[in-house]
């Protein structure tokens, strides 16, 4: 199954190889509406007809599914299935006073955008120290989120962007760990929040490779958790991040309604 979706890939994108490019440009530089060459929006655009998008959605939808973990697969299903959905998104931050800022300065999350020594610095149990600890313990990077390529607006290029960019956020304020679990229940959260395709397919065939035991736990308690809360949280795109690091992570989950959650999963799977 791998190997014939990995095939389908290719030859969607064996036109595509003939655009120009270059080196990937750094994750602190923002996606600004500019010429990048004939056709281009954005540094990493690579235009797609609608049948291009239909091949790179199935194929990618396949082996997301058949390998939850490849995050690159993950990345195009998104990009060309959520158009209509980040057009409600984008509206949604330019709506909000915070969103709007985000929406016009651009920022990044990346190693070379975050001050780390600021961040250790910071008080126990603030966004940003907690944050490092999320990304410490489950040793993971902020640099390990691919950038956009087929989405044909830059503005919503960007508003996918900073959706990858901030889930490790969601998880640091949900408290969830980076195991299958963990993601799946972020996923359900995310799906409620954002209504991405992406995240409504992850949320329901994510839990196949479940024990019977875990998916009872997941069902009976974090499902309707998750749900709860997302419906609860005005929409987690909205909140600049970068200028709450010194907010206590519990204020910040007060305001935004986010609970507790039922159980401590870190060891499930």
């Amino acid at each position: 199954m791998s190997a014939a979706m990995a095939t389908l890939l290719r030859r969607a994108l064996r036109p595509l190889g003939r655009l120009p490019g270059g080196p990937w440009p750094a994750a602190d530089v923002p996606l600004r509406a500019r010429s990048h060459g004939a056709g281009l929006l954005y540094p990493d655009h690579i235009p797609t007809s609608p049948l291009q998008k239909a091949l790179l959605a199935a194929g990618s939808a396949g082996m997301a599914l058949y390998d939850p973990y490849r995050h690159d697969m993950v990345a195009v299903l998104g990009e060309t299935t959520g158009h209509r959905t980040l057009k409600v998104l984008r509206d949604q931050m330019r709506k909000d006073p915070e969103g709007a800022r985000i929406l016009q300065e651009r920022p990044r999350i990346s190693l070379s955008t975050l001050n780390l020594g600021k961040l250790q610095s910071l008080p126990e149990g603030s966004l940003g120290r907690e944050y490092l600890r999320f990304l410490d313990e489950n040793r993971v990077s902020p640099d390990t989120r691919a950038p956009t390529r087929f989405v044909d607006d830059e503005e919503l290029a960007y508003v996918i962007q900073r959706y990858r960019e901030v889930h490790d956020m969601l998880h640091t304020l949900l408290g969830m760990p980076t195991n299958i679990l963990g993601e799946i229940v972020v996923k359900w959260f995310e799906a409620v929040q954002t209504g991405l395709p992406m995240c409504i397919l992850g949320a329901l065939f994510g839990p196949i490779r479940l024990s019977a035991r875990t998916l009872q736990v997941l069902v009976s308690e974090l499902i309707p958790w998750a749900v709860q809360n997302g419906r609860r949280a005005p929409s987690v795109l909205n909140v600049y991040y970068e200028r709450r690091w010194d907010q206590p992570l519990g204020a910040l989950r007060e305001e935004l309604g986010i609970t507790a959650p039922p159980m401590h999963i870190q060891g499930m799977a």
